[in-house]
């Protein structure tokens, strides 16, 4: 009989680091792959990769609407409460063997406790990880709610180990996103057709010449500074007067404060080099970043993807703050200055080197035969 994986995917993110073990798992004869998509997976503002799911060629086997209006930490509990309410239905209905739940965003938790109550196995992509946000809080709480835990490096499978965590419940197989990483440098060029393809906002330029990348979200404990945060990053793009596409914050508390500063300055002309995505295609954004000068802003794919491919990373803020990181990155604060300085060192400093901290690109195959072949023990049956 087949093993029912089912893989809850909540966000543009999650599906980019799970992508990759979503192939391997479906092509495998011993796996049912039950796909769900829920909170901003299907929400338009935020890409709703919904589309990108089905056109990698997926189907999806249920999908939930939870997002609560807001970007508040009201909204945030809110929705995560009515995660949990549908997420425990569509397992009810689906009847999985495993239940694969992504990172540490707040829909993620819904997944763990909907899974944990039901004597559902649950499985934990990139526990073990630590930022310093509210987000070690709910990742934390997922790794000792799972099962299995799927770790991205091996300074995470320590932590998990010592979280009390069973040692032969730790596997140590990279993170899937690097994998889709390793994949695009095989074939780095952007589309003649970039603007055209992936639409967006703004003035046009040509990508073959020197730009950077922006990527900033709110941070949830700080979500009443989002627009200044969002304001002195939005003042050192303008100072720099370089080309950057930009990309849409998440669905975070603040991240209304977020895109009310974008666009601000934007109607204000104050960004006449800057082109705004809500989303793109995994392997196009990671081949965006591959011909990109570096990346600038809070997300962790300046952290991960960005160490493998030695794309230089301006982390702003605390998002980040104690990630495991390699020698593409330079930390600075919400200040416009520092934010200048950091990107100048980069650009006279060029690539990096290619670093493995977060795997090698083989995540996805070993993440699939660890849900296909391990034994599904919850955690009481370990002791």
């Amino acid at each position: 009989m087949k093993r029912k994986v089912c893989v809850v995917v909540t966000a543009r993110p999650s599906y980019a680091r799970i992508r990759s073990a979503l192939y391997a798992l479906s092509q495998r004869d011993d796996v049912e792959l039950q796909i769900v998509l829920t909170a901003s997976a299907l929400l338009e503002r935020y890409g709703r990769i919904e589309k990108v799911v089905e056109a990698d060629g997926f189907d999806v086997a249920w999908k939930i609407q939870s997002i609560v209006e807001g970007e508040s930490l009201l909204s945030s509990a809110k929705s995560t409460a009515i995660g949990l309410s549908e997420t425990a239905t569509a397992f009810y209905n689906l009847e999985p063997d495993v239940v694969v739940s992504i990172a540490d965003r707040f829909e993620t938790i819904a997944t763990a406790i909907a899974a944990a109550y039901m004597n559902i196995p649950l499985a934990h992509i990139q526990g073990g990880e630590v930022t310093g946000s509210i987000d070690d809080r709910v990742r934390h709480a997922v790794t000792k709610l799972a099962d299995l835990h799927l770790v991205a490096s091996k300074g995470a499978a320590k932590r998990v180990i010592s979280m009390d965590e069973h040692p032969d419940s730790v596997f140590v197989t990279g993170c899937p996103s690097v994998d889709i990483a390793h994949e695009a440098m095989g074939s780095p060029q952007l589309p003649d057709d970039f603007f055209d393809r992936f639409g967006g906002v703004g003035p046009n330029f040509d990508v073959k010449k020197d730009y950077i990348v922006v990527m900033q979200h709110p941070v949830t404990t700080e979500y009443e500074d989002a627009y200044m945060q969002a304001e002195e990053t939005i003042k050192a793009i303008a100072v720099l007067d370089i080309p950057a596409l930009w990309f849409w914050p998440n669905v975070d508390a603040g991240s209304d404060a977020t895109s009310k500063a974008i666009r601000v300055f934007r109607e204000r002309n104050m960004l006449p080099k800057v082109h705004f995505f809500r989303n793109v295609p995994p392997e196009d954004f990671i081949r965006i970043l591959i011909n990109s000068k570096g990346i600038v802003g809070n997300s962790s794919v300046a952290i991960r993807e960005c160490a493998y491919l030695g794309v230089p990373a301006v982390n702003i803020g605390s998002r980040q703050t104690a990630r495991e990181r390699g020698a593409n990155v330079i930390d600075v604060a919400h200040k416009a200055e520092d934010i200048v300085a950091a990107v100048n060192t980069h650009l006279k400093h060029g690539k990096y080197a290619n670093d493995t901290l977060y795997g090698d690109g083989t995540a996805g195959e070993q993440i699939a035969e660890v849900l296909a072949t391990t034994p599904l023990l919850l955690k009481h049956e370990r002791l």
